[in-house]
């Protein structure tokens, strides 16, 4: 009796401070605050060492530092830089400078995660508007959302949904197949929520200088990331080459993990640029927290709390789309959307339809981000890359868009998805 206790006292513990993003009086970060918290449910015996080795997913592991080494050979070949600088040019015309913004976001985000895209895109977009002599607001939010929205259309658009490809082993050109038409439907709606939510930028008729938008330009071309300032010929073709070896691999069946592997080895084993280079762009803060939370969730999977709240509210849940989706959404914006998964994967499993319940998971733990500021972190990310180049992405003004973004991809996502599943 008190191992349980205990077991559910350290799991709720854990999960309020992942959710609020730090522990009162400590320098915990989410990777640390997971950590400790596996460590702890060990020591109680709310799982042996064993189980809590057998519980963490290696192929997601695997999947998502091979990701982050392709994407940093990516960032250190200038190509972002390139696509920024191309991105720059539209900036004298604010209905195409959005749809430039939600369609590079969200087709990027497709393939390199929505993290990354944030973290490339947000200081260009802040600084592009700002010279350009724009409302960067409206632009910084399309940023956020489309990044979000477009990311449910891949396996590995997110973290969640490579946690779901690996757990669910439905294959990459089926999760597309599935996934990929609300993502699309999302960024149109991405599009046109953003002008309405901002009448009075895209109402202006003023245009700037020309002199005003190549500056935006050049700007944007040396506002990189990782400081790129021309392209890396060799670099790019190399990074073209893994990444279309990544896709082939995925689209004929190959498991994940192991399609992303080789290709990252590949851009390994370079003559010219030192490995140590692509290994500092792998965030391992992310490695530990999806560590942590595998033992989390299984710890507490073993509680007779969860089997109460799976055998009746999760359960009921998950017999309707609609109240499944519901129910992933507010839990994603309660715990954030990688613990909601964790969370909700042993409901989306014992499903009638498993595979049309992993989809639901993925796509209404993806477009719930989108509810607020704080409901993903590639939010905060754009907000802190904005703030960097003096611009300000503010929890209302994020709100008037990204609060009905939210209920029409997530009703447009249920919908299509009831509509195909069987």
């Amino acid at each position: 009796m008190l191992k349980e206790v205990l077991s559910v006292v350290v799991v709720a513990a854990a999960m309020a401070a992942i959710a609020a993003g730090r522990v009162p009086g400590l320098r915990m970060n989410r990777a640390a605050i997971a950590f400790a918290a596996a460590a702890i449910l060990v020591a109680v015996g709310a799982i042996p060492l064993a189980g809590a080795f057998e519980a963490i997913d290696l192929g997601t592991i695997v999947l998502l530092l091979s990701m982050m080494l392709i994407v940093a050979a990516v960032r250190l070949s200038g190509l972002f830089d390139v696509v920024a600088a191309r991105l720059a040019g539209l900036a004298g015309y604010p209905r195409a400078f959005l749809g430039a913004v939600v369609a590079v976001a969200g087709a990027l985000s497709a393939l390199f995660m929505n993290d990354t895209m944030c973290l490339v895109l947000a200081p260009v977009v802040a600084e592009t508007s700002l010279r350009s002599g724009r409302n960067p607001t409206p632009y910084l939010a399309a940023t956020a959302i489309a990044s979000n929205v477009g990311s449910a259309a891949t396996v590995i658009g997110n973290p969640q949904n490579m946690l779901i490809g690996a757990r669910s082993g439905i294959p990459f050109s089926e999760f597309a197949y599935r996934l990929a038409p609300p993502a699309i439907a999302g960024l149109a709606v991405c599009w046109l929520v953003v002008q309405l939510a901002f009448p009075g930028e895209f109402g202006r008729r003023r245009r700037p200088s020309p002199a005003a938008a190549d500056e935006a330009a050049t700007s944007a071309t040396s506002a990189g990331p990782l400081g790129a300032v021309r392209l890396d010929k060799k670099l790019a073709v190399k990074c073209a080459v893994a990444g279309a070896a990544m896709l082939i691999g995925f689209l004929a069946g190959v498991p994940v993990a192991l399609a992303a592997m080789v290709p990252a080895a590949l851009l390994l084993s370079s003559t010219r640029l030192e490995s140590e280079k692509l290994l500092s762009g792998v965030d391992f803060n992310l490695l530990v927290f999806f560590g942590g939370l595998f033992v989390i969730t299984d710890a507490a999977a073993g509680t007779a709390a969860f089997a109460w709240l799976e055998r009746t509210a999760l359960t009921r849940a998950a017999a309707s789309p609609w109240l499944f989706a519901s129910a992933t959404a507010a839990v994603s914006n309660v715990v954030s959307n990688v613990p909601a998964v964790m969370m909700l994967s042993p409901i989306a499993s014992a499903a009638a339809d498993p595979r049309s319940a992993w989809l639901l998971l993925a796509m209404a733990s993806t477009f719930a981000g989108n509810l607020t500021l704080l409901g993903s972190v590639a939010n905060l990310i754009v907000a802190e890359g904005a703030a960097g180049r003096g611009a300000r992405l503010g929890f209302v003004d994020y709100l008037k868009a990204g609060l009905p973004v939210t209920l029409i991809t997530l009703a447009m996502g249920t919908a299509w998805l009831a509509l195909t599943s069987g």
